[in-house]
């Protein structure tokens, strides 16, 4: 028997934002039990963490797509942490979660808010498009980079709205996830939509992964460091950026629970 939450990460009431399944861990699972766990759930990631031997505010962490594990995620780390805050007493104002991409940290500040510390990305432009690019999301981009994923980039918010992509088509291009995104509007410095079907995830409602690309190339290109962000899937969700120095970047947002429970494993 395991505890379990769902937590609506992005977002400051249910429904809206990127669900995240946690599951709080004493001791490590076997990943084929993770995985099987993941897939039962059916959430864009499911994420497990177990405290580190010898320490208070350190913690291993991995995620878990319904088909894989996953190297980075943010909105299943912004869940794990605010399950530690609000529901198991960790009484604390920052903890560490040790993972495939190295150390993460989350900070609570006092309005609530979580921030993760995560790498930066930057992307790289592309000059030759990966092969069936254009049909596979549907549209022409203006750029094409790529780092852990491909980033398309749009003139409009209304364009990337538009997008109707071929999942089939995505899935084969050799990248976790595309991003499409463009300039916001009224306070919001830009936009984005993320498509995974590689990793069993068609579209990502809030992608905290995604903006360790998106933070660096709107920082450079709009010539600010601290940045708005909305990925605007149909659940929609707000991110607060902010490039840091020494390859970091800072992804803030609310998370709200919607459920707990047990997992019953037999």
């Amino acid at each position: 028997m395991l505890r379990y939450f769902h937590v609506d990460a992005f977002a400051q009431t249910p429904f809206a934002g990127n669900p995240a399944g946690v599951c709080p861990l004493e001791t490590p699972l076997p990943a084929a039990l993770m995985q099987q766990i993941a897939a039962e759930n059916s959430l864009a990631e499911t994420a497990f963490f177990v405290p580190r031997a010898g320490t208070s505010a350190e913690f291993d962490l991995r995620w878990f797509t319904p088909t894989v594990e996953i190297d980075l995620c943010g909105h299943a780390t912004l869940a794990a942490a605010h399950v530690l805050f609000q529901h198991l007493g960790f009484a604390g104002e920052q903890v560490t979660f040790h993972s495939q991409s190295g150390p993460l940290r989350v900070a609570r500040e006092a309005s609530g808010r979580l921030v993760l510390d995560f790498p930066s990305r930057p992307p790289q432009e592309l000059t030759v498009h990966p092969t069936g690019l254009t049909d596979a999301i549907g549209a022409t981009p203006l750029r094409v980079l790529a780092a852990r994923d491909l980033l398309v980039v749009f003139n409009s918010e209304a364009e990337v709205l538009a997008l109707n992509p071929n999942f089939a088509r995505i899935a084969a291009l050799e990248y976790v996830g595309v991003i499409a995104t463009a300039p916001g509007s009224n306070g919001i410095d830009f936009v984005s939509r993320f498509f995974a079907p590689r990793v069993g995830v068609p579209e990502d409602p809030v992608t905290g992964s995604a903006h360790s690309s998106l933070i660096p190339f709107w920082a450079e290109k709009l010539g600010k460091t601290e940045l708005r962000a909305r990925q605007i899937s149909p659940r929609g969700g707000d991110l607060w950026c902010r490039l840091r120095d020494g390859g970091r970047v800072d992804i803030g947002g609310y998370a709200v629970t919607y459920a707990a429970g047990e997992l019953l494993l037999g």
